[in-house]
């Protein structure tokens, strides 16, 4: 029999008195400094949660987008991807209120408020969502793997299973070891990339104009399928979930105070490491455009061909290594948080809780299997449009999380006086009807 949820929570679930919190053994176990606490430790305690979820913003999938839209268009969607890193701001702090405010994930909360044959649906797309997400990580470790130690793509592909191995080791050390981890990761990433553009030498000026949008992302549709590639890679659904529920690992004043100042510093965690994931998504498209646009070579798509000529272009064997290893450290941070993702997902929906090792090795074979035929059947070529095509499903399944989400945020019902404003209504509606009318231009292109 499921144990109830702990006495200090407020669940407001009417017909599902089983639910139990998110990640049970990661629930409210880091501490937080009562009112009268120093601002900075706050700050401290409730850092984590947002790089977690960052990691998802700069997987393997944002790298080939990034480098196919900057070799093909130099830095002209740039401004993609400063519109999407925006919406995700905006997206994640929204689930983080959510799950602070309610007690519960957007999963669970998707359970609690509609009916059995919706949830059904909504829950079947999440776990397509963390599918198409392993993919991508799946393909991207096993390209760095090749890159760094010359590993058959293939035998890389299939080494990636072996990560249930790290997954059991960081989540038995406890939360916040698990964040350092990932941390420590992200600022490999974040140092390698700013080497590659002061060994690129960018142009200032057209960094400056790709910023600005253009009207050429939505009117070209070759443009337009990489723009929502990007946007698909940027904000992900699967964060969503994951945001709100890790933010529930922070042990905080559930009073109405509380619960505000902890929303507060949720938000500035999460806009802090967002920034730091739109560095690295502008990193590697200006790295493309800096150094394959001007250069004329347009076609540049795939992660190996970036690798195999950035040390030629560059002069600095250097360049090549660092790309690869940044690859790498991507990968394997994206491993965690799909994993933490994949079980979030399945327990807020249906309620089933297995161990995390067996969610792992199932949702890690749904992705080795495509991957594995596709790179013996079609090499690097077919791997690197696997990838791209993963990020374009994520964003088709991106309206499914996000209306979910603005609407239980905007229901006073739900959540009271931390309902979200007038302005921020509009603003994430806005945003959600972007998603969908980008989505269905991207349909309609293809259909016609």
């Amino acid at each position: 029999m499921t144990p109830p949820p702990p006495a200090d929570i407020a669940l407001p679930f009417t017909d599902m008195p089983d639910v139990r919190p998110s990640l049970p053994g990661s629930y409210r176990t880091v501490a937080v400094p009562r009112a009268g606490g120093s601002i900075w430790k706050k700050i401290g305690a409730f850092a984590g949660p947002g790089y977690i979820v960052a990691v998802g913003y700069m997987d393997p999938g944002n790298w080939a987008t990034d480098l196919a839209g900057g070799s093909a268009f130099g830095y002209t969607l740039l401004s993609v991807i400063l519109l999407s890193s925006i919406m995700a701001m905006v997206l994640q702090s929204l689930a983080a209120k959510l799950g602070i405010v309610t007690g519960m994930d957007l999963a669970q909360a998707c359970r609690a408020e509609y009916s059995p044959p919706v949830r059904a649906a909504l829950w079947v797309l999440g776990e397509l969502a963390i599918i198409a997400c392993d993919l991508a990580e799946v393909v991207g470790t096993a390209i760095a793997l090749q890159l760094l130690f010359g590993i058959p793509l293939v035998m890389g592909v299939c080494l990636t299973a072996a990560d249930v191995l790290l997954i059991l080791f960081l989540q038995q050390r406890g939360f916040r070891q698990l964040e350092a981890f990932i941390i420590a990761l992200l600022i490999v990433i974040a140092g390698c990339f700013a080497v590659e553009l002061l060994l690129s030498r960018p142009d200032i000026a057209a960094i400056g104009a790709g910023l600005v949008p253009s009207a050429s992302v939505v009117t070209n549709p070759a443009m337009l399928y990489i723009a929502i590639g990007i946007i698909g890679a940027t904000v992900m659904p699967h964060n969503l979930y994951l945001h709100s529920a890790i933010v529930q690992t922070r042990s905080f004043d559930r009073s109405e105070a509380g619960k505000r100042e902890a929303v507060t510093f949720a938000t500035i965690d999460s806009t802090i490491a967002l920034m730091l994931a739109m560095f690295v998504n502008g990193a590697i498209l200006i790295l493309a455009a800096s150094t394959f646009h001007v250069a004329g070579m347009t076609g540049v798509a795939e992660i190996q061909d970036a690798h195999r000529l950035l040390a030629p272009v560059l002069g600095a064997g250097i360049a090549s290594t660092l790309f690869a290893v940044a690859l790498l450290a991507s990968g394997q941070n994206s491993t965690i948080t799909a994993t933490l993702a994949g079980q979030i997902v399945m327990e807020g929906f249906v309620n089933l809780r297995v161990p995390a090792w067996a969610r792992r090795l199932v949702t890690r074979m749904l992705a080795i299997v495509p991957a594995v035929i596709v790179a013996a059947l079609y090499g690097t070529e077919g791997t690197t449009r696997l990838l791209v095509l993963s990020q374009v499903v994520l964003s088709l399944q991106l309206p499914f999380a996000v209306v979910p989400l603005v609407k239980f945020t905007g229901d006073h019902k739900l959540m009271g006086a931390f309902v979200n404003p007038l302005w921020l209504k509009l603003v994430a509606w806005a945003i959600s009807a972007l998603i969908i009318g980008l989505n269905i231009k991207l349909l309609l292109d293809f259909c016609f």
